[in-house]
């Protein structure tokens, strides 16, 4: 028998009903209705709402791609472009046309200026012997050394010369001063230490502190020089400053002024303006040279001079010279033989003509090129 079981009836209810009723089987038909899911009616299904109209997406706007970052300007296109370029020409032209060229010179006539811009070991000797105007009737020796110390960056040098105080000015150039003619013998022998600095081959700054020997007698000295060289042209300008103190001689000053033009390959003319003040004769004296250096092989050189000095207490020109050096290499890059006629109008003459030859025999050790 079967036993309505309403539908909306919970299970337990259905089945405690069929059991009360003594029919077990309908129990368990009645738990299985209960738990069958329900059949879908056949009224249709109430339509759901229609979906809401969705936006069309928006339009992402695509980010242009990065400037890729420009390349390093080249020189040309750099601000100061054109003044750098203007300063790089006459740079080039100091360091590897000029400076060779002049160097060479200074160094085979055993110019002054190459003992005291040289930043290395330097040992000069001089035999000379002198006839005419101005001479002694002896062979004078004269030398000086410069030697680089190690460990100081090239910037710390031994110095030892002779008569020290009698070459206050640094600048002087030894192998063509007039002053040749009147030389004797060394009284007095210097040592000392020189610091010296060079900078982009321009600035060259040096200052000496020694002592200096007469006999047993010693006395210290102090001197200081700077220099600066600056090309215009086809010209080299070259001005330097020497400040000296000797207790011989007390203080000085000297400055000096160079115009230097290589007219070819193996020709240089300089003209050279030196005025040296002094503090105890209150005076200055002048000088002023024009010379033209030819090389005429690796071997032998020429130069010719004329020379002029001058004193401001009193007012006068004390000598007038023309000469000419002929110089000859004898052995390797250390050993010259010099030969210089010279032509003196002094005031001590009534500026008449005195004749005079020097011979030198010259020795001349360094870091030859």
């Amino acid at each position: 028998m079967t036993f309505p079981c309403p539908r909306k009836s919970g299970v337990v209810a259905c089945v405690w009903l069929a059991l009360v009723s003594g029919a077990p089987a309908l129990a368990e038909q009645a738990a299985s209705a209960v738990a069958a899911p329900p059949v879908p009616s056949s009224q249709p299904a109430p339509v759901s709402a229609a979906p809401k109209k969705t936006s069309a997406p928006k339009k992402v706007k695509k980010k242009k791609p990065a400037k890729p970052l420009p390349p390093p300007p080249t020189p040309s296109e750099e601000p100061l472009g054109a003044i750098i370029g203007v300063a790089d020409a006459p740079r080039d032209y100091l360091s590897e046309k000029f400076v060779g060229f002049v160097n060479h010179v200074d160094r085979f006539f055993g110019d002054d200026r190459n003992f005291q811009e040289s930043n290395d070991s330097v040992l000069q000797i001089d035999i000379d012997r002198l006839y005419g105007y101005g001479s002694v009737d002896r062979v004078v020796l004269s030398g000086r050394a410069k030697v680089r110390l190690p460990n100081t960056e090239k910037k710390l040098h031994l110095m030892i010369e002779s008569d020290p105080d009698k070459n206050a000015n640094t600048d002087t150039n030894r192998s063509t001063i007039a002053q040749n003619t009147s030389r004797t013998a060394p009284k007095s022998y210097a040592a000392g230490v020189r610091y010296e600095k060079v900078e982009e081959e321009r600035w060259h700054y040096s200052s000496d502190v020694g002592l200096q020997f007469q006999g047993l007698h010693t006395t210290p000295f102090v001197r200081g020089r700077v220099s600066y060289a600056q090309p215009v042209d086809d010209w080299r300008l070259k001005a330097s400053e020497t400040l000296f103190w000797f207790y011989t001689i007390g203080p000085g000053e000297t400055s000096q002024f160079e115009m230097e033009h290589d007219l070819d390959e193996t020709r240089l003319f300089r003209s050279t303006s030196t005025a040296t003040w002094m503090h105890e004769t209150q005076n200055m004296d002048l000088r002023q040279d024009f010379s033209l250096f030819h090389t005429m092989n690796d071997r032998t050189a020429l130069l010719y001079q004329a020379s002029a000095t001058a004193t401001t207490q009193p007012h006068q020109v004390v000598d007038t010279v023309l000469l000419l050096v002929y110089r000859y290499r004898l052995h390797r890059k250390w050993m010259f033989f010099e030969v210089s006629p010279q032509l003196h109008f002094p005031k001590d003459r009534g500026y008449h003509g005195s004749p005079a030859l020097l011979l030198r025999l010259e020795m001349l050790f360094d870091k030859a090129k």
